[in-house]
């Protein structure tokens, strides 16, 4: 059976190399799923799910904190600013960082825009951690 090979890479490390036979990522404006063979494609990241299937039917999931993703010749780069396995995120650690990010003061346009992306961030991080 044809496989994937998996790759997540931080500012700080390769934090993650997987043979998949099918992987999921979130794009800013929905998910992209991925199985070998697929056409090459670079593809800009959202906050979200990263879901990897082995061959054997084994599921790993990551949080990924943006970035970009890149697939070719049956592999699938991601690129993003942080990456957390799933089952190490904490609900209430992103309940806080949530309220924290609805005190932020949104004076400007970029100060908004900031708010906006803790928001997003912190929600992501709950969603995944309550599945």
């Amino acid at each position: 059976m044809a496989q994937l090979r998996c790759i997540v890479v931080t500012p700080e490390e390769t934090a993650m190399e997987q043979e998949s036979s099918f992987v999921v990522v979130p794009l800013f404006d929905g998910e992209l799923g991925v199985a070998p063979g697929h056409s090459p494609l670079i593809g800009r990241l959202g906050f979200g799910e990263l879901r990897l299937t082995a061959s054997d039917g084994t599921k790993s999931r990551f949080y990924v904190d943006g970035g970009f993703v890149q697939v070719a010749n049956d592999v699938v780069t991601v690129l993003t600013g942080k990456t957390v396995p799933a089952r190490d995120l904490d609900v209430a650690v992103a309940e806080e960082q949530l309220a924290d990010a609805m005190k932020r003061p949104v004076n400007t346009d970029e100060l908004l825009e900031l708010r906006e992306r803790a928001v997003l961030q912190a929600r992501s991080q709950i969603r995944i951690a309550q599945r």
